[in-house]
């Protein structure tokens, strides 16, 4: 008896013991969850009788973890000088990234709506857009980062005469608003 009550309180006492942590410190960690604001400048072809567009726009990364996030954009283009095309779009959707040191590749499509200025001011209009688009980001320092191009092509599966798909770039910069724990 005296033997059980032995081993009993032993396990008890291996049992409440905290283990040691055998593991040794990671060398290296990825960056946790941030938060992005950036503006940019974009030239698009309208998709519209060739005519193109220019003008800036702002967008939003959110990351909740380093690969995987959510972009927001807002864009706002007119053309330089009659007609007078102008067009202006609002999206989100998903972002995958890919960081290469201190570049960080990436592919996005997102959803929203555009609105479209026809020549001569004759009519506007309101249209879904689904919009594909790749890109490469470069890190300067740890909250900097510059846009290096961000290459998108839109559909608007609804547009007034048919299907048209705009195509363009753009370039910019954007400030970490929000840096996660690493």
């Amino acid at each position: 008896m005296k033997n059980l009550f032995a081993l009993i309180s032993f396990g008890c006492f291996l049992a409440c013991c905290r283990q040691g942590d055998a593991q040794a410190e990671p060398t290296a960690t990825a960056p946790g969850a941030y938060i992005s604001v950036g503006t940019t400048y974009s030239l698009f072809n309208t998709g519209y009788g060739g005519q193109k567009v220019l003008g800036s726009g702002a967008y939003i990364d959110i990351n909740p973890v380093r690969a995987a996030g959510l972009e927001a954009e807002g864009r706002w283009m007119k053309q330089s000088g009659w007609p007078d095309i102008g067009q202006s779009a609002y999206f989100i959707g998903p972002r995958v990234q890919f960081r290469k040191g201190p570049y960080t590749p990436y592919v996005k499509t997102l959803v929203g709506l555009s609105y479209f200025e026809f020549p001569y001011d004759a009519a506007k209009g309101r249209y879904f857009t689904v919009a594909s688009g790749v890109g490469v980001d470069l890190m300067l320092g740890s909250n900097l980062k510059i846009r290096l191009i961000d290459v998108e092509y839109q559909q608007y599966p609804q547009f007034t005469f048919g299907t048209i798909s705009p195509y363009g770039v753009s370039f910019g910069i954007s400030y970490r608003v929000f840096n996660g724990s690493r």
